[in-house]
């Protein structure tokens, strides 16, 4: 049989797991490179596996592509939960889609690394030393500062901890946020317009949905102090693209530390990578060593289980 992991642009999946525990029989094939966004081509390329192994939402698979897919029998995804997925569609077509664990805490991290990069200017002065230079650029403190947060879950929560311990003013708001969450946590519920006017970095940790698409807009943005900065790491999406453009280029506010985009991956030529008060990194929130061991170490496991017809961790089975 045939198996395609998909996306995995470091060359990171086959040293993540025992996939030779699956039997020498399974042809395994690595895409390095994202297939791009023409669904027939991408069709035409994984036509011939009956596996596949997709990381998060990198490829998507509507029920346009799926239908394209007659030899397709098993799909796994990393994650529990996969909105890029016609769950129904593979349904109806016989394909049984299994899901694996993932990790909590790496987005937090590298949220707190961009946030620490904005202030601290860390990349800059490697480069002024690197150079032969020597204290290039003068950095922020961040004692005393208000950490914004839209969106208190289990990420948002890490954030504030460390912010907290920081001594910055921790402020948050979303639309479900409650009071009590806020003093368990030990930061201060607000408004959305203060959250955007009062915050000197604010940092979004929210799902995204229909409800929080372009949640930030030109309008919260026009808010944001000019001394400001804005982290997504959440979903390209929930920030509009084309406002925090203008923003950037405007001088509007600081800076912004990305690590997610409208189009992933993000176009060569895109702007935002033209602009030095953007740190941009390419949806590696959640990509840690640990993580890879984790998400590709069940994926073995859920081909195990599916190849002696015994499936497990199912996301599409019958309500």
């Amino acid at each position: 049989m045939k198996l395609a992991i998909l996306d995995d642009y470091q060359n990171a999946a086959l040293e993540a797991a025992d996939w030779n525990s699956l039997g020498s029989d399974l042809d395994i094939t690595t895409f390095d490179h994202h297939l791009g966004h023409d669904q027939d081509h991408i069709a035409a390329t994984i036509q011939p596996f009956e596996m596949v192994v997709a990381m998060r939402e990198r490829t998507p698979f509507p029920r346009t592509l799926i239908e394209q897919l007659p030899n397709l029998k098993f799909l796994v995804t990393t994650g529990m939960r996969n909105l890029a997925i016609d769950m129904d569609a593979a349904r109806e077509k016989g394909i049984v889609v299994s899901g694996t664990a993932m990790l909590s805490y790496p987005a937090a991290e590298h949220a707190l690394a961009l946030i620490f990069e904005l202030f601290k200017k860390i990349s800059s002065e490697n480069k002024v030393m690197h150079e032969g230079g020597w204290q290039g650029v003068v950095a922020e403190g961040m004692n005393g500062k208000t950490l914004g947060l839209l969106g208190l879950g289990k990420l948002g929560g890490r954030v504030a901890r460390v912010g907290l311990a920081l001594e910055m003013d921790v402020i948050a708001w979303s639309q479900n946020l409650t009071a009590e969450r806020c003093a368990e946590v030990g930061v201060r519920l607000v408004d959305k317009e203060t959250l955007f006017r009062d915050s000197d970095v604010l940092s979004i940790h929210t799902l995204l949905s229909d409800r929080t698409r372009g949640l930030v807009g030109q309008s919260e943005l026009a808010l944001m102090k000019p001394t400001a900065f804005l982290v997504n790491t959440s979903r390209g999406p929930i920030v509009d693209e084309g406002a925090l453009l203008n923003v950037l280029q405007a001088g509007s506010i600081a800076g912004a530390g990305l690590d997610v985009y409208d189009v992933e991956p993000l176009p060569a030529d895109h702007p935002l990578r033209s602009l030095e008060n953007a740190v941009l990194t390419g949806h590696t929130a959640y990509v840690i060593k640990e993580l890879y061991q984790k998400a590709y170490g069940e994926a073995v496991e859920c081909i195990a289980a599916w190849l002696k017809g015994e499936p497990i961790r199912v996301l599409n089975a019958a309500g």
